[in-house]
């Protein structure tokens, strides 16, 4: 095995770690947001089907559209 090969198998072994610490930690967050009732498990399931179908560029327009409403 070449040492670009074995550099490249441990920078995915980095990858994998990451992700996994990352999902843990945003876990951790909603379960403590639950837990809090500052929201339920079936509004975070339903806002996150709602923004699974909504693209980036409308996320942004519509946040802008939001922030702009809040300053008045």
């Amino acid at each position: 095995m070449q040492l670009n090969s074995i550099h490249l198998i441990g920078q995915i072994a980095d990858l994998k770690d990451t992700d996994y610490k990352n999902t843990l930690a945003i876990t951790v967050l909603i379960d403590l947001l639950i837990e809090k009732k500052i929201f339920t498990r079936e509004e975070f399931a339903h806002k996150a089907r709602e923004l699974d179908t909504v693209s980036l560029s409308q996320l942004v327009s519509n946040r802008r559209l939001e922030l702009l409403s809040n300053q008045k």
